[in-house]
């Protein structure tokens, strides 16, 4: 077999394979335009093109394929959250990535290891209760444990007793897991190329023609092209987009930094947060530790990492793991998170009749990625939003239909 595969690399006339076709030329109309080249966007893509049978559609990237926020994000997917809607959301989503690598005949490495929120206080626990019962009646996966089972489940774990950050307990959610952020997006961008989606790197949208209530064109780095319906998808570039459409989005946008370690014998089998420490922790299958946090204090559209948050990040991962003090760190980065004032994001229906939104994710988009997909083709296909998308709609501001998901993150914002 090594021999075989040496003569199959050296043979002259060889010519590889391409998941991805090569960027072609724009042309002058596409039925659907995609706006962001992300896991969202490629994710709509995909289910336009095989359940609606939609194929003239552009995906258009500013800069490379899934270069964004899902290349730079921490792959954690749950749904224990706190509201019904959103347990709703996010726990069919956690069904469609335990299919995902069937249904993209494309390995995205889920691994369904489960989470493990702390609590360090009695307050805290009195919320997981809650969480708990509502997850449950949704049917997730999810119980609050106390001392004895946290140690059981993550027994390298520091319960620091009787100290400042003693465990209490925790919130047990075995649904949650991780997934190759990369092979999640390439998985749905190669499934969408062989049925004629056209993917576009390194192009911008620089602005829309409107017609009336709709947009009727749009203008790019590399032409003008006519549209019968748009998806904007961009994620941290969100509120930019939508300002060119003449749309206000009620969105702020924070970095969102995260880091990782040099590889580790295995150790740790589960995700592990700490909103006291505004600290998580997962191992990568190469045995590296993902460590990540809150957003920034601050408003800032920049990947640029910083000393304070890496300390922040460190601290908190040796309080939880002591015998990490003196593991090297390997890298550091930075997302764009775009947060709305209720940490929900906002899907569906825009001023425009031909518009439709998927933003306002924060530290969430990842994980929804095959749900927000599938429900925004079935929103453009059918000219309708969703079922499903209706609580999440731009509107809920204006009616203060407000669905409040801010204590819900693994590490408290």
């Amino acid at each position: 077999m090594p021999l075989t595969l040496l003569k199959y690399g050296l043979k002259r006339d060889y010519v590889p394979h391409r998941e991805i076709p090569a960027t072609p030329d724009l042309r002058r109309r596409y039925d659907v335009v995609i706006i962001g080249g992300g896991g969202h966007g490629l994710a709509a893509a995909h289910y336009l093109s095989k359940y609606h049978g939609i194929r003239n559609v552009a995906v258009l990237e500013k800069g490379y394929l899934a270069g964004g926020n899902t290349a730079r994000n921490t792959t954690t997917i749950r749904s224990n959250y706190i509201t019904n809607q959103s347990i709703r959301f996010y726990k069919e989503a956690v069904s469609l990535y335990e299919d995902m690598s069937h249904e993209l005949n494309f390995n995205v490495m889920f691994s369904q290891r489960g989470q493990l929120t702390l609590a360090h206080s009695e307050a805290t626990l009195r919320s997981f209760h809650l969480r708990a019962e509502m997850g449950k009646h949704h049917g997730t996966r999810i119980s609050v444990v106390d001392p004895r089972q946290v140690k059981e489940i993550c027994p390298h774990l520091n319960m620091d007793e009787g100290g400042q950050h003693e465990i209490l307990g925790g919130l047990w959610h075995e649904d949650g897991g991780t997934a190759r952020h990369d092979a999640v997006a390439w998985g749905y961008a190669a499934q969408a190329a062989r049925r004629g989606v056209e993917i576009h790197q390194r192009t911008e949208v620089l602005g829309f023609d409107i017609s009336g209530d709709k947009v009727s064109a749009i203008r790019t780095s590399r032409g003008t092209v006519s549209v019968g319906h748009v998806i904007q998808a961009a994620g941290g570039a969100n509120q930019h987009v939508a300002k060119l459409a003449g749309i206000d989005m009620p969105i702020r946008c924070f970095p969102l930094q995260a880091m990782v370690t040099q590889p580790l014998k295995p150790f740790l089998h589960t995700l592990v947060s700490s909103a006291n420490l505004h600290t998580y922790l997962m191992q990568s299958s190469r045995g590296e530790i993902v460590i990540g946090g809150g957003s920034d204090p601050y408003q800032l559209i920049s990947t640029r990492s910083t000393l304070d948050i890496k300390e922040q990040l460190a601290h908190g991962a040796v309080q939880l793991f002591p015998f990490l003090h003196n593991v090297k760190l390997l890298r550091q980065w930075a997302g764009i998170t775009d947060m709305t004032p209720d940490y929900t994001p906002i899907m569906g229906a825009s001023p425009l009749r031909n518009y439709w939104l998927d933003c306002g994710w924060g530290t969430w988009g990842f994980k929804a990625t095959p749900v927000a997909g599938k429900y925004l083709a079935d929103t453009v296909a059918n000219e309708r939003v969703a079922d499903i998308l209706l609580p999440f709609s731009l509107g809920r501001f204006e009616t203060m239909a407000l669905i409040n998901e801010m204590g819900a993150t693994a590490a408290s914002h």
